[in-house]
């Protein structure tokens, strides 16, 4: 009976051995797979593109599989916006809205003016947690400027009124721009996004204390002047930094023959997986963010990590995120 029950002991104790072991595998596993990904927040991705109409699932697990944690998807009408509301109570907690007049769809206010009635409460909403894009483009004539610089002005008080950040879209308007923004005096958090303008004109947008966020176009930008400039000698800090993929355009091209060889092999094999297998010119994902993270990272001779936590923190406060 002694020997029974030593027996048992003695297995009980192997048993409890080896769960114990089992445990402490799993935990560092599941440690080393949190380590393995940036935590990184994509501030405008357009998931409501018809790109996307057949597997929104997939892009969605993808992005969280790749370490962005949460997805702002704008709407730029008043159509798009409601079906930007309708996907944040989709995929909750992952999915935000944002609402907004795009300067190119300005025009259909004006057209229809009882439309604004329909954008306003679906700007009223919890899920939605800015105002825009808005703001002025002069490259194309799609609505005429004073039609836009309406509409502009009519959202500025909107976000005013309810303290929701303001996502600002500008081509070759920056002038009219500030000068629309000094007229409110409360204005809440600005940020120009999806940025593509000089340093010169970044740091007119920076004196003035708001936000600026990047994309891929970095691959893109040449120029001796640009946004790399921004990052390569520090004139745009962390602290006014956001991210975006701005899917399922501004596609990280980093094959680009013009991105410098250290931007190049700052960026790991599991971003490059994700973008690669995932990701083309014609249809570029949320789960690329990474690998814009890792790019910005190297530009500015800082670890991603370091922007990955810098870039997520700042979308929190902004965007009033938990």
């Amino acid at each position: 009976m002694a020997q029974s029950t030593t027996t048992t002991t003695t297995t009980t104790a192997t048993n409890a051995s080896s769960v114990s072991e089992a445990e402490e595998v799993s935990t560092s596993l599941t440690f080393e797979h949190c380590f393995e990904n940036l935590i990184v927040i994509d501030a405008g991705a357009n998931l409501t593109n018809k790109k996307y109409s057949r597997d929104l699932d997939s892009v969605i697990q993808r992005a969280k599989d790749a370490g962005v944690q949460k997805i702002m998807v704008p709407g730029t009408s008043v159509r798009s916006s409601k079906e930007a509301l309708r996907l944040s109570r989709i995929y909750p907690d992952i999915i935000y809205s944002t609402a907004g007049i795009h300067p190119h769809d300005s025009k259909s206010i004006i057209e229809d003016p009882s439309s604004w009635f329909d954008f306003e409460q679906i700007a009223n909403s919890q899920e939605c947690v800015a105002i825009g894009p808005c703001g002025l483009d002069y490259l194309r004539d799609f609505s005429e400027p004073e039609v836009q610089k309406e509409i502009f002005e009519k959202q500025l008080l909107l976000a005013s009124n309810l303290g929701k950040a303001v996502l600002i879209h500008e081509r070759s308007a920056q002038q009219d721009v500030l000068d629309i923004l000094e007229k409110f005096e409360n204005l809440p958090p600005v940020i120009i996004r999806s940025f593509m303008g000089t340093a010169e004109e970044a740091l007119k947008y920076l004196d003035r204390r708001f936000y600026i966020s990047l994309t891929g176009y970095l691959c893109k930008d040449k120029s001796d002047t640009g946004v790399r400039r921004l990052l390569d000698n520090g004139t745009l800090p962390l602290d006014r930094l956001l991210v975006e993929t701005d899917s399922p355009f501004m596609y990280p091209n980093t094959r680009a023959s013009k991105l410098p060889q250290h931007v190049k092999t700052g960026i790991t094999e599991r971003s490059l997986l994700y973008l690669h297998r995932y990701c083309t010119f014609q249809r570029n994902e949320p789960c690329s963010l990474p690998a814009i993270v890792e790019m910005i990272a190297a530009f500015m001779k800082k670890t991603p990590d370091e922007v990955a936590l810098a870039t997520a923190f700042n979308a929190l406060k902004l965007f009033g995120l938990s």
